[in-house]
C-alpha cells in the first residue's frame, strides 16, 4: 500500500497585506454589501419631489453640501472617533454622540439599521464585535479591530455614502447612468479632501449647516406616497 504523505496545512493567518486591507474596504463599502443602503436616500427623495433637485447640476450642488457641511464630514469625525475610542465606555459616548447629532427621527433609524446590519455581517465572517452602533462608529469600530487604515476606511467611507445618494438621484430624478456616475466622479476629489481635514477632529468639532438636507429629511417623514426610507 502506497502512503502519500499528508498536504501541509497552513493554520496561521493570512498576511494583511495593503491591497488585501483596500479589498475588505471595497468588500464592505459596496452596493453590494448587506446594510440596506439602497433603501434610503438621505432624505433626497424630498428635495427631488420639491423640485429643488431636478438636474445633474442640482444633484452635485446638494451632495456638495451634505459632504462638506452635514453628514459626509459628521459620519467622517464619528468614523475616526469610534476607530481610536478604545475602551467600550468611550465608545458608548462615540454612538450616542453619533445618535445626538442626527436631525430626524429617519435618518437615526437609518444610521441604526445600516450600522446592526453591518455589524453582524462583518462579525459572521470577519470575527469582529457584533455591535447595535450608529453604521459610522460601526464601520470605525470594526476596521480598529482589523487595523485597517483609518484614512483609507474613511475614504472608502464616505466615497460609499455618496455613491448611494448618486444611485437615488439616479432612480428618482430620474438621471441618467453616464450623469450619475459624471457627479459621483466630480465628488471624489471632495470625499478625499475630508478625510485629509478630519485628521485631527474630535467629537467636538462635529456640525452641520446643511439645513435644507437635514428639513427635506423631516418633511420626508410625512411624504407621501415614498419610495426610500428617509
Amino acid at each position: 500500500m502506497v502512503m502519500v504523505a499528508p498536504i501541509p496545512t497552513n493554520t496561521s493567518p493570512p498576511r494583511m497585506t495593503t491591497e488585501h486591507n483596500i479589498l475588505i474596504l471595497a468588500q464592505w463599502l459596496s452596493p453590494a454589501f448587506p446594510v440596506g443602503a439602497f433603501a434610503y436616500s438621505h432624505g433626497l427623495e424630498t428635495a427631488i419631489h420639491s423640485g429643488a433637485i431636478a438636474t445633474a447640476c442640482d444633484l452635485q450642488d446638494w451632495l456638495t453640501y451634505v459632504l462638506s457641511h452635514g453628514s459626509g464630514r459628521n459620519d467622517c469625525i464619528l468614523l475616526r472617533a469610534a476607530y481610536s475610542s478604545g475602551p467600550q465606555a468611550a465608545l458608548d459616548d462615540v454612538n450616542q454622540t453619533a445618535l445626538a447629532v442626527s436631525a430626524s427621527s429617519e435618518r437615526i433609524r437609518e444610521t441604526q439599521l445600516q450600522g446592526s446590519a453591518f455589524s453582524q455581517t462583518t462579525s459572521a465572517i470577519w470575527g469582529s464585535d457584533k455591535t447595535e452602533f450608529c453604521y459610522p462608529v460601526a464601520v470605525g469600530h470594526a476596521a480598529a479591530q482589523l487595523r485597517l487604515d483609518v484614512d483609507l476606511t474613511a475614504a472608502f467611507y464616505l466615497h460609499g455614502f455618496v455613491s448611494n445618494l448618486v444611485s437615488a438621484a439616479v432612480r428618482a430624478v430620474p438621471l441618467g447612468q453616464t450623469e450619475g456616475q459624471r457627479v459621483l466622479a466630480a465628488l471624489i476629489p471632495m470625499c478625499d479632501q475630508i478625510v485629509q481635514d478630519t485628521q485631527c477632529t474630535t467629537l467636538d468639532d462635529l456640525s452641520s449647516t446643511a439645513f435644507l438636507s437635514d428639513i427635506a429629511a423631516m418633511r420626508h417623514e410625512t411624504l407621501q406616497p415614498r419610495i426610500f426610507r428617509s
